[in-house]
C-alpha cells in the first residue's frame, strides 16, 4: 500500500501575510525579490497592465488592449478601480532609463509654428487633436447639449472660479457654546426612511378675521402685469410659548406636543433642507413645546435653496488682516440675505394686497396678539388650533396641538367658520435670470404665459424645500386652495420695484404629490423626534441641522440660553474685558 507524507509548511513566525524572509526555502528562485504588500480586496484579474497611466506616467504608444474614453483613462482600469494597497510602492521589476535620459540634450528649442488649414475632420467641424481651434457653432459633448460661447450645458454650469464654489462653507444659524452637550446625531438618509400614517385633525378653536380673495388676481397676465402695492398692516409670527392660546391648552392637558405650522413644516421637511436651521426644544413635566428664536431663518422666506449652485453672501474680512475690514465691498441685492428678505417682503405685500377688505368673515374669536394699544389694521390672518393623533397603538395618547394660519377665503366655496373655501396666499420671485444663483431659471415675462411648466418645473427644483414647506403648512392648516403669485422685479437692478405677472391655483394634496412630498414621511420625523425628546429629563434642547452637511444635531442647553438675560450677560462680560484690556 502507498504512503502519503505532506510536504513540508513554512508558516511566517511573525504572523503576517506572505513568506519571511528568514524561512524562505532554498528551491525558491526569486528569494531575493522583496515582497510586495498587497490587499485581499484587490482584484487579480490581468499580471501586467501595460496601459495603465497610472504606473509610471508613462503610455505604450503601440500594442493598445484596453479601450480609452476622451479622456484618456483606460476602461478597465475604471471598472476595476485602483488598488488599495501596494499600488504606490516601487517594484522591483520597474525599469528606470537611466542611461538614456542622462545623454538626452535638447537640439532645436524653438517653438512649433502653428498648424494651418482648415479644422473639418471626420465627424463634424471641431478643432482637432491639440489644435486651439473651436467651433463657434453648436456642438454635441459629453453630458448635455453646448450652445458656443455665452451657452449652457446639461449636466452642470461651467463659469469662472467653478473650482471655488465646493469650499465655500456657511455659518451655523446660532453658536453652539463649549457649555452645551451633544446628545444625538442623525442623518438625512435615516430620516427619509421613517414613516407614520396620521388621520384627520381635530379643530379645537378658531381665532382671527380673514378676507376674501380677489379673483381680479386669477386673470393677470405678463401683458396685464399689475404693480406691486405696499401696505401698512400688521401679522404676528409669535413663537409657541408666547402664544395665550396655547398656554391655554396647556393647562387643560389638551395635547403633548405644541408647535406652529411654520416649526412643524421646517422639520417634516428637515431632508429637503440646506440652509441651516434650529429650534428651540422645551420640556416642562409631560409637555413639549417647539419654538424659535426671534430674528431666526424662521422668520425669512429662503430664495433658490436647492438649486445647483445657490446664491451666496459675500465671504466675512479676516480678523487677522486690518487692511480687508476698511475695503470690505457692499452686499449685492443678488447675495443670500438681500434676497431673502426681498422674498419676505413681497410674500407679506403680496398676501395683504391679493384680498378684498370689505368682504371679511370673523372666527370663534378675536385675533389674540392684537392689542389696544396698536393703531395698524390688522392683516387678514385666521389661526385655527388643531390636534393631530400621532399614537401608534391603542395604549399610547401622543397627540401634537399646532397653530396654524389662512390668510383669505374664497366666495362661494362654503362657509369659512366651518373651515371651508379656505386658502393660503404665498409668492414666488424672479430677481435677475443671469445672475449668479438663478438657478437656470427662464425670463417669466417672455415664458410665464407660453412655457408655464417649464416656468413650474424650474422653481420646484430650486425651491424645492421652500415649496414644500408652504404645501405642508396649507394642508396642516385644512386649506383648499394655495395661491401662488409670480413676482418679478421692474428693472432687474432695483429690488425695490415690483410687478404681480400672473397667480396659479394649487390644490395642496396634488402639489404634493408633484413635489413628492410624503406627510407620512414627515409625521414619522416628529414622531422620531418627539420619542427622543421625551426619553430626556426636563429642560432646554435645541435641534441644529448642520450648516454644511445633511445632518441634525440634538444638543442639551441651559435654561437661560436664546434669552435676554443671557444676552446681557454675555455684553456686560464682553465690556468688562475691554475695560480691563
Amino acid at each position: 500500500m502507498s504512503s502519503f507524507s505532506l510536504p513540508p509548511i513554512h508558516d511566517n513566525p511573525d504572523g503576517g501575510w506572505g513568506p519571511s524572509s528568514s524561512n524562505i526555502p532554498e528551491q525558491f528562485k526569486f528569494k531575493d525579490i522583496p515582497y510586495a504588500p498587497f490587499s485581499k480586496s484587490d482584484k487579480l484579474g490581468r499580471f501586467a497592465d501595460w496601459n495603465d497611466p497610472m504606473s509610471d506616467g508613462r503610455q505604450a504608444a503601440t500594442g493598445a488592449s484596453a479601450t480609452r474614453d476622451s479622456r484618456g483613462v483606460s476602461n478597465r482600469s475604471r471598472r476595476d478601480g485602483a488598488q488599495a494597497f501596494g499600488s504606490g510602492t516601487a517594484s522591483a521589476f520597474a525599469y528606470f532609463h537611466v542611461d538614456d535620459e542622462s545623454s538626452f540634450s535638447l537640439v532645436d528649442n524653438k517653438a512649433a509654428p502653428p498648424r494651418r488649414g482648415n479644422a473639418f475632420s471626420r465627424g463634424g467641424r471641431s478643432g482637432g487633436r491639440g489644435s486651439p481651434f473651436v467651433s463657434r457653432g453648436n456642438q454635441r459633448s459629453r453630458g448635455g447639449f453646448t450652445t458656443g460661447r455665452g451657452g449652457f450645458q446639461r449636466g452642470g454650469r461651467k463659469g469662472w472660479r467653478d473650482w471655488d464654489k465646493g469650499n465655500r462653507t456657511r455659518e451655523s444659524s446660532v453658536t453652539i457654546s463649549p457649555q452645551w452637550t451633544m446628545l444625538e446625531e442623525i442623518e438625512f438618509h435615516r430620516l427619509a426612511k421613517l414613516k407614520l400614517e396620521v388621520d384627520e385633525a381635530e379643530d379645537i378653536d378658531s381665532y382671527g378675521r380673514i378676507f376674501a380673495y380677489d379673483k381680479i388676481y386669477d386673470r393677470i397676465t405678463t401683458k396685464t402685469e399689475k404693480p406691486l402695492q405696499p401696505s401698512d398692516r400688521i401679522k404676528y409670527n409669535t413663537t409657541t410659548s408666547d402664544d395665550p392660546v396655547i398656554q391655554q391648552l396647556a393647562t387643560k392637558d389638551t395635547a403633548t406636543v405644541y408647535t406652529t405650522d411654520v416649526i412643524l413644516s421646517v422639520l417634516m421637511c428637515a431632508p429637503r433642507s440646506v440652509y441651516p436651521w434650529d429650534i428651540v426644544i422645551v420640556r416642562e413635566g409631560n409637555h413639549l413645546f417647539l419654538d424659535k428664536r426671534d430674528g431666526g431663518p424662521f422668520d425669512t422666506v429662503t430664495v433658490n435653496e436647492n438649486a445647483s449652485d445657490p446664491p451666496q453672501d459675500p465671504a466675512p474680512p479676516n480678523p487677522n488682516n486690518p487692511t480687508e475690514k476698511s475695503t470690505q465691498e457692499t452686499p449685492s441685492i443678488n447675495s443670500a440675505t438681500s434676497l431673502s428678505l426681498e422674498a419676505t417682503y413681497i410674500n407679506q405685500n403680496f398676501g395683504f394686497q391679493a384680498v378684498v377688505e370689505s368682504a371679511a368673515v370673523d372666527f370663534a374669536h378675536q385675533n389674540p396678539f392684537y392689542g389696544p394699544e396698536e393703531t395698524d389694521p390688522l392683516a387678514s390672518c385666521g389661526y385655527r388650533y388643531r390636534v393631530f393623533d400621532l399614537s401608534v397603538t391603542e395604549d399610547e395618547d401622543i397627540k401634537l396641538c399646532v397653530r396654524t394660519e389662512v390668510d383669505a377665503f374664497l366666495p362661494g366655496h362654503g362657509n369659512p367658520q366651518d373651515g371651508h373655501g379656505l386658502a393660503t396666499i404665498r409668492a414666488l420671485n424672479e430677481f435677475d435670470p443671469r445672475a449668479p444663483g438663478a438657478g437656470g431659471a427662464q425670463d417669466w415675462r417672455s415664458k410665464l404665459d407660453s412655457q408655464r411648466g417649464a416656468v413650474v418645473a424650474t422653481e420646484m427644483k430650486n425651491n424645492s424645500c421652500k415649496l414644500a414647506k408652504w404645501t405642508v403648512q396649507s394642508i396642516l392648516a385644512g386649506a383648499d386652495l394655495m395661491k401662488i403669485g409670480y413676482i418679478s422685479r421692474v428693472n432687474p437692478k432695483d429690488n425695490s420695484r415690483h410687478v404681480i405677472l400672473s397667480t396659479a391655483s394649487m390644490r395642496p394634496a396634488d402639489f404634493a404629490a408633484q413635489l413628492n412630498v410624503s406627510l407620512a414621511n414627515g409625521w414619522g420625523i416628529v414622531r422620531t423626534i418627539t420619542d427622543l425628546c421625551m426619553k430626556m429629563p426636563e429642560g432646554k434642547y435645541v435641534l441644529i441641522k448642520d450648516p454644511n452637511k445633511s445632518v441634525i444635531r440634538l444638543y442639551s442647553v441651559p435654561m437661560t440660553a436664546f434669552t435676554t438675560e443671557e444676552d446681557e450677560g454675555e455684553t456686560f462680560e464682553a465690556d468688562e474685558h475691554e475695560s480691563a484690556a
